[in-house]
């Protein structure tokens, strides 16, 4: 069992849902990067997913293209979101890092080699956006020899089969895009949302976390009611754009507005 399993049963005792942060690893710079990430626990936070830069991140919206381009002009690589992750490691054992991004430099170090520097590192998850089920055999089974949980992308767009496919693979819980498009982009149909929500539960018993489109509270609080977690990434990097020197204390401030809404309603 890893921190993502440990997680959920411990918030499910206490009928809480998971509040999920997402930043880029080495926006504006790794040391800023390590303090947030201690910060996002201090304000609620149970899971954090740390984005790995890349070059053409086709997935997101400008805020997270952007902070991708800051990451690696900053000198961020994939060796440095596992040293990251093995300082934040060293003072916080209990909360569950979850590695976000795509697939080409996981390649590109070989998924056995990927593997087993996740896990030194202390990773628990890997959500790899563009790895479609039915080529990730090996993938997964290098990951799962790590005990590490591969996490896979659902959509309002996914199939029936499609749906089935990523139920059967994906451990740790599974990413629900609430909107159609890229991330940070459009409006929320909670009705919606709440719908196809219900339509994957008949496939799977993991958890559903629920992201794009969670700017404030009252959205946060709104999504805890019909999903398992909250995820919020785009709000939290554009409080990093906005003022740097300020951004720690601002994203406090937004991770723990949420997680009061949240505990407030479930």
């Amino acid at each position: 069992m890893n921190q993502i399993k440990r997680c959920f049963d411990a918030l499910a005792q206490q009928n809480k849902k998971a509040l999920v942060p997402f930043i880029t690893a080495g926006d504006p710079d790794a040391d800023f990067t390590l303090a947030c990430m201690h910060s996002m626990v201090k304000a609620g936070s149970n899971i954090i997913e740390l984005g790995v830069p890349f070059s053409d991140p086709m997935a997101d919206g400008p805020t997270i293209q952007q902070a991708s381009e800051r990451a690696l002009a900053a000198g961020m690589s994939l060796e440095g979101v596992f040293e990251i992750v093995r300082k934040f490691r060293e003072t916080d054992q209990q909360t569950a890092i979850v590695l976000m991004g795509y697939l080409n430099p996981i390649e590109f170090m070989g998924y056995k080699n990927f593997a087993e520097h996740a896990r030194e590192a202390g990773v628990d998850g890997v959500l790899t956006v563009d790895i479609p089920p039915e080529e990730a055999a090996d993938y997964i089974e290098q990951l799962k020899k790590q005990n590490i949980s591969p996490i896979f992308l659902l959509s309002p767009t996914s199939s029936e089969e499609r749906i089935k496919k990523i139920a059967n693979v994906a451990d740790g819980y599974i990413y629900y895009v609430s909107l159609k498009g890229v991330t940070g982009a459009g409006h929320l149909d909670l009705a919606d949302v709440a719908a196809k929500l219900k339509r994957i539960k008949q496939h799977t018993s993991l958890p559903i976390a629920v992201g794009f489109g969670v700017k404030n509270a009252e959205i946060a609080a709104e999504m805890a009611k019909i999903g398992d977690a909250v995820v919020v990434g785009s709000a939290l990097i554009e409080r990093i754009v906005k003022d740097k020197e300020q951004a720690n204390a601002a994203i406090f401030e937004l991770l723990s507005s949420m997680r009061d809404s949240m505990d407030a309603v479930c």
